[in-house]
């Protein structure tokens, strides 16, 4: 008798087939597994759990061309983090951060663009009326103004600066035009305790963190220093 194994007929043919191919289409899946969850962790930073500036960037843009003039731009910088660091080491650091992106997310909800975009400068883009600003960034202020609870029981006393550009009032939907605006707006208010929303005046500084002569006008909401 022969011994050797034969496929009877067209099933055993297409069940051959259907065998064959699934080898390397599982072999795919897995690969396409991993590779979407390298993709999702380039797009997040590991600490603070917000966006990194390129997804952060892609995902603002949209809700700028999405909301227009209701959009508002938050630029915030956590206030001595240095001195932090410095004097309660990384860890406690890391968990001043950790916490500033929890409340930032928790603050803007779902449907904003939240990103860590280096360091203790943060970025939020967020659907937010005219007669709401002012409330809310005071509620952004006071949150980011509570202090951290560290792992080791011990708190530390937080603060950030906070500056809002919009395009109702900058003239602007461009991203980075609403960032410098925000950023120039924030350095005016900056260890006052208080957000400063950016005028037209702020939107017209060429520079980057504040880093010029003279303080516009500004509009500050949040609590006194």
């Amino acid at each position: 008798m022969d011994s050797t194994t034969r496929v009877p007929g067209p099933i055993g043919q297409r069940a051959l087939l259907i065998t064959t191919l699934a080898v390397p289409l599982t072999g795919w899946a897995i690969h396409a597994t991993a590779l979407h969850r390298r993709l999702a962790a380039s797009r997040v930073d590991p600490l603070t759990g917000l966006l990194r500036r390129d997804a952060y960037t892609h995902r603002a843009r949209r809700l700028l061309a999405r909301h227009g003039d209701t959009a508002t731009v938050v630029m915030i910088d956590a206030d001595q983090f240095k001195e932090i660091n410095d004097r309660l080491g990384h860890a406690a650091g890391d968990t001043v951060l950790a916490a500033f992106g929890a409340r930032l997310t928790a603050w803007a909800g779902p449907r904003a663009s939240v990103g860590r975009l280096g360091g203790d400068e943060f970025s939020v883009v967020l659907q937010l009326p005219a007669d709401r600003r002012a409330l809310r960034l005071e509620q952004l202020v006071r949150t980011l103004h509570t202090p951290v609870t560290l792992d080791d029981g011990r708190t530390v006393d937080v603060a950030a600066s906070v500056g809002a550009a919009t395009p109702d009032v900058t003239g602007s939907r461009d991203l980075s035009a609403l960032q410098r605006a925000a950023d120039a707006a924030l350095y005016d208010g900056k260890h006052t305790g208080c957000a400063v929303l950016a005028t037209t005046t702020h939107a017209a500084v060429p520079s980057v963190n504040g880093r010029r002569a003279g303080r516009p006008g500004t509009a500050a909401w949040g609590r006194a220093a």
